[in-house]
């Protein structure tokens, strides 16, 4: 089954969608993991990212979705998809509707990690410390979750409505999150 988890930075998407990866025997696709890889190898595009992510923007959608359309293709990972931190905005949304229709797939579940700033704040700098990721600083942050909320609102508001979303309270600890979509999934 494909499964979106989306939320805002450091809301625990990446923890539970390994979570489903090892449960289900999924794929995760981790923009942000697609992103950083591209500036690892100092692609033109990697650069152009690195750009937005310093300044606290967004990775333009044209960027992403050129990325992400080789994955949904991919025959391997076809109805084993757990979308971690995509789509971020309504024209991603659409886009993955797109390509999942082209692909004869669908989302089963969509996850939502509803969780305050305050929380997010302590969480990467928990991160950064244990993980040492370099978009990781206190001011991107909070920039990064100031957009992040301002443009994923219309996201939140296209999935809300379909009958396969669900809010889960992202504050929970690690493993009450899990359980919580374990339940829900029925697994």
């Amino acid at each position: 089954m494909n499964i979106i988890i989306f939320g805002p930075p450091g809301a625990g998407k990446g923890t539970q969608a390994k979570f489903l990866v090892k449960k289900l025997n999924n794929f995760q696709i981790s923009t942000g993991d697609m992103l950083r890889d591209e500036i690892k190898k100092d692609t033109e595009i990697g650069k152009k990212i690195i750009n937005h992510m310093n300044d606290g923007k967004f990775v333009e959608d044209e960027i992403v979705n050129k990325l992400l359309e080789q994955i949904i293709f991919d025959t391997k990972k076809m109805n084993k998809l757990i979308f971690d931190g995509y789509p971020r905005t309504l024209n991603q949304a659409k886009n993955l509707d797109i390509l999942l229709e082209k692909s004869n797939q669908e989302i089963k579940h969509i996850f939502f990690l509803n969780v305050n700033k305050d929380t997010i704040v302590k969480r990467i700098e928990k991160r950064k410390i244990l993980e040492k990721r370099s978009d990781d600083d206190a001011s991107t942050i909070l920039k990064r979750y100031d957009t992040y909320m301002k443009i994923t609102q219309p996201v939140l508001d296209y999935y809300s409505k379909k009958q396969n979303f669900h809010e889960v309270d992202g504050s929970m600890e690690i493993n009450d999150i899990s359980q919580k979509i374990e339940e829900i999934l029925n697994v």
